[in-house]
């Protein structure tokens, strides 16, 4: 410290009031110095010429002086110059001061009472109201305003008038709140309450008393049932003691035991509980004792006897004694569906699925026939079922159960397949119960088929049954004729209307869940209104049969008022009942035309007209003339579709390029329209002959010659599949290119002359054609002996068919997994290329990459640390693994998951090590490569099973080729 510093620091001390001028000078002074030059090292200074560095006594001697003096000064000041002061203060604060005078803050004025609306977000304070009861929300409401707001929203009144079942007659707009509660309110108000003296008058008293004679004899029934009761728990567990395999033994069936008992605890319970209901509904006490005990006993040994054979290594328990459960009494049997993802639309289905049916979903992709086993299992839990129904990809004479597996007449017999249908079927009751298989494909349709259905039966026991397959159009084979007798089997597993729906639209209603799934938010709106589109579009194509309708609104409207009036009634003569419908609208209008008209028909509707007309059985000859017309009329509506294009699209840009105004070049107008129009006039001349054949129809009437002349021209069909992909290219490149194109196929697309369907839309055409023939010519073969002149010609012909149809099968599984193959490396970054030689995609799997921490003890005592995110893409020949990253972006709930590429391994080098599940870890797996090792888990046992099961045939096959 200066001498200068210390004699004003000394007489700062003494004068009190009268320094300060003279320190404020001196600092001044002080500063003015220390900007002319720098300062000693003993005197250095920090913030202040009066704050020594070097020296910390005196350093804190002089903070406490100066806090002393500032806080003299603030005594001093006025309340409005202390708050100013303080606010000048804080905002030179940092962060951490700030902290600390807020928990300084806190301990003094401590906060007792908060207002948690204004604190919490506002959905959390909806969520805490809506636990409220209506009485205790209006008291909520007169809080303040903000609460009365909030108690007002129609999220919290909305439930519990729904809860009642009043319904809101109108929409709330957009900016009204509180609709809700005043309907509650006005429900409410219109209630009839009854007092309770009021209801014991007009409908008596629920608890009246009991004499004492009654009441002993029921107290005595309970404690008899309660003794019995005990009596037979202690002799369960003292069988089951004697009958349980000694502790630490190794094998399966005294783990599958304890395992059991402990996964079904309440399962002896629930049985007691229910018998004891049970008794207490008898009349007469003493046939309690007897009644009692022998339902127990055998209640009890159903429950033990299946808990013994129920084991996680025993997953099929056919063999056993004990192989099915004890059939219920009071409730009629479920029925179970199985449902592929291969089939389209398939998320309708389970929306239409019965209240009595258990539905199994499953993924076709990389599953094996052991994994669908395992989860059919679970999905059941031992239940015994009235029939089991299959819903997956098939023709007239295969089954496509998984991929890559197709059940037919030969591979049936395969030991694999075999234990697959005998184990499934081993949950149905015998065929003399009446249990079935159901078979939605039109397996019935062919010899092929019906020999695979024999198969089947005889394999399982069961009566198969399968639709015959004589309509043609999206799975409307469903809705057809079913072999064997008995209920109609899609009504028993599903609802009528979504079928019907569904069966129509299935490949519209699978494009429209892809493009969902890709887009949900922009495209919904536009979906939407083209599904409207396509089915306004089917009826009248189907059935108005209007190219186009260029008539004013009134008339239009009136029309449409009388074809709905004509659909709801059902007139002896349709014409009469029209035309009088158009006169009352010309002379009264349709207000005031007579309400008979306009009544509702109260007759049921037919779900099929085919399978209403041919229910009964048919002659070999009714079934042919049947199936003939059906080809006939389907020939008709393909001939239509191909007319289409050619009216349509072909003709006016044709006529441009005549007239020196070409909309596309003549090129590209060949190599769009050719192929196509080739077909077009080979089916021409197929419909014209199956026309002049139809009209002089007989029992010895030949088509077979047809056929087998049509199959000399598959080589119009063969160009335009070889060619379909420049065809959609080149259709792409002149859109993107020619806005004349563009324009002209904006304004032709998905019009009431081309069904409501696009240009590209129309050219799946004839790939859906040729599954026609072939279903309809194994239809028609079913109903012509082999003495039949035109046998031999229409076996010749539907050879000739079904081996163009496995090209185009080919064609479309080689598309398929070129697609997926670079959909899969398009989500891979850094990864080499995945599209060589024949490989393909099998499945993929999200798991979790763990580490062990203490690999050197026991394996039932490791424990694993999950350390990052992998996915795994299985192929025929690789296993790709790869980092998984997830990220989430604010204020969306969107996941973006990334993958980097991380290894690859040959599956002929790879080995799988399966890790017993343990208290530490649960569904766990090995990968061993000959240089690293990864261990890995899945979230459900249900991936690991079907992941394994994939692993393991694909490494088998990797094994068998090299």
């Amino acid at each position: 410290m200066t001498s200068v510093e210390f004699r004003t620091h000394h007489k700062s001390k003494n004068r009190g009031n009268d320094c300060i001028n003279h320190w404020q000078m001196k600092v001044t002074d002080n500063r003015q110095s220390h900007a002319d030059g720098p300062l000693s090292d003993g005197a250095g200074t920090r913030f202040s010429a009066w704050t020594p560095v070097t020296n910390k006594a005196c350093n804190q001697q002089l903070f406490q002086e100066r806090t002393t003096l500032i806080l003299h000064w603030f005594d001093l000041w006025t309340d409005r110059q202390r708050k100013e002061f303080i606010s000048q203060l804080l905002r030179r604060c940092s962060k951490s001061q700030l902290k600390f005078t807020s928990d300084c803050l806190s301990e003094a004025v401590p906060i007792t009472q908060m207002d948690f609306t204004a604190v919490l977000p506002r959905f959390l304070s909806l969520y805490i109201m809506s636990f409220l009861s209506p009485r205790d929300i209006c008291a909520a409401a007169q809080v303040c305003w903000h609460w009365r707001f909030l108690a007002e929203q129609d999220c919290l009144w909305s439930p519990k008038c729904i809860r009642l079942g009043w319904f809101l007659p109108y929409s709330p707009s957009d900016n009204e709140y509180g609709a809700w509660k005043r309907h509650y309110v006005a429900c409410a108000a219109s209630l009839d309450i009854l007092t309770p003296r009021e209801a014991a008058d007009i409908y008596g008293t629920l608890n009246e008393s009991l004499t004492a004679p009654d009441e002993q004899e029921e107290l005595w029934r309970e404690h008899m049932i309660r003794q019995t009761i005990r009596e037979k728990i202690a002799e369960h567990k003292k069988a089951a003691l004697k009958t349980r395999r000694a502790w630490l033994n190794p094998s399966k069936l005294g783990t599958s035991v304890t395992g059991t008992i402990q996964k079904h605890p309440l399962s002896l319970t629930a049985a007691l509980l229910h018998i004891g209901e049970e008794c207490r509904l008898k009349k007469s006490l003493s046939s309690v004792e007897t009644q009692f005990g022998l339902t127990i006993k055998s209640t009890l040994e159903n429950t033990y006897a299946t808990s013994l054979v129920r084991t996680p290594s025993m997953r099929f328990p056919y063999s056993s004694l004990f192989n099915r459960p004890a059939r219920s009494k009071y409730c009629p049997l479920p029925h179970f569906l199985l449902v592929s993802s291969k089939v389209p639309g398939y998320e309708l289905l389970l929306a239409a699925v019965q209240v009595s049916v258990l539905v199994l979903p499953y993924d076709s992709q990389g599953i094996t026939l052991e994994a669908l086993l395992f989860l059919v299992e679970r999905a059941l839990q031992g239940k015994i079922i009235q029939s089991v129904g299959i819903l997956a990809e098939g023709s007239t004479d295969e089954i496509n159960l998984t991929e890559g597996l197709s059940i037919t007449e030969k591979t049936v017999l395969k030991p694999c397949v075999r234990e697959f249908w005998e184990k499934l079927c081993g949950w149905v009751v015998p065929a003399s119960e009446g249990g079935s298989l159901n078979i939605f494909a039109p397996l019935a349709a062919s010899v092929s088929g019906r020999a695979l259905m024999r198969n089947l039966s005889a394999m399982t026991g069961l009566n198969v049954r399968a639709p015959t397959g004589i309509c043609t159009g999206s799975y409307q084979h469903i809705l057809s004729e079913w072999s064997g007798t008995g209920e109609f089997p899609p009504l028993v597993y599903l609802h009528e209307t979504l079928l019907l729906s569904w069966c129509r639209q299935a490949e519209w209603i699978e494009e429209a869940c892809k493009q969902l799934q890709k887009q949900l938010g922009p495209q919904m709106h536009f979906l939407c209104r083209e599904i409207r589109g396509r089915i306004l579009g089917l009826l009248l194509w189907d059935h108005i049969k209007m190219p186009v309708i260029s008539l004013k609104s009134e008339v239009i409207q009136c029309l449409i008022q009388g074809l709905v009036a004509l659909m709801n009634e059902s007139p002896d003569d349709p014409l009469e009942f029209l035309g009088h419908f158009l006169q009352r609208s010309v002379k009264g209008g349709l207000k005031n035309t007579d309400p008979w008209f306009l009544t509702e028909s109260t007759s049921s509707y037919i779900i099929n007209p085919i399978a209403e007309s041919t229910r009964g059985l048919m002659s070999d000859a009714d079934g042919r003339s049947t199936v003939c017309k059906e080809l006939l009329n389907s020939e008709r509506n393909f001939v239509r579709q191909l007319q289409a294009v050619a009216t349509v699209y072909y003709s006016p840009l044709r006529a441009a390029l005549d007239s020196n105004r070409a909309i596309i070049s003549s090129v590209s107008l060949i190599t769009i329209f050719c192929p196509l129009l080739d077909i077009l006039e080979a089916n021409n001349l197929f419909l014209k002959e199956l026309t002049e054949r139809w009209e002089e129809w007989g029992p010895q009437q030949c088509v077979g010659d047809v056929c087998v002349k049509f199959c000399t021209k598959l080589r119009a069909y063969t160009n335009f599949f070889n060619n379909y992909h420049t065809i959609l290219r080149t259709i792409d490149k002149c859109r993107e290119m020619l806005p004349v194109f563009r324009t002209f196929l904006k304004r032709h697309d998905r019009t009431l002359a081309t069904r409501m369907l696009s240009l590209q839309e129309l050219l799946l055409a004839p790939s859906a054609r040729v599954e026609e023939y072939v279903t309809l010519l194994q239809a028609i073969m079913l109903h012509t002996p082999p003495e039949h002149p035109d046998y031999t010609q229409l076996s010749s012909a539907l050879n000739t068919l079904m081996t163009y149809r496995s090209f185009i099968h080919k064609l479309k599984r080689s598309l398929n997994k070129d697609l997926r193959i670079l959909e899969a490396q398009s989500t891979i970054q850094s990864c080499p290329n995945l599209l060589e030689g024949s490989r393909y995609l099998i499945t993929t799997q999200d798991v979790a990459l763990l580490t062990c921490l203490n690999g050197d003890i026991a394996a039932s005592l490791r424990m694993y640390e999950h350390v990052s995110d992998l996915g795994l893409f299985l192929f025929n020949d690789a296993l790709v693994l790869t980092e998984r990253s997830v990220s989430n972006a604010p204020f969306c709930l969107a996941v973006n998951t990334t993958h980097t590429f991380l290894a690859s391994i040959a599956l002929h080098c790879l080995n799988v090590l399966e890790i017993t599940d343990t208290k530490y870890v649960q569904n766990a797996f090995q990968l061993e490569s000959p240089k690293r090792q990864w261990s890995c888990a899945t979230d459900r046992e249900e991936d690991k099973i079907r992941l394994l099961s994939a692993l393991r045939s694909a490494i088998n096959a990797a094994i068998t080729r090299n």
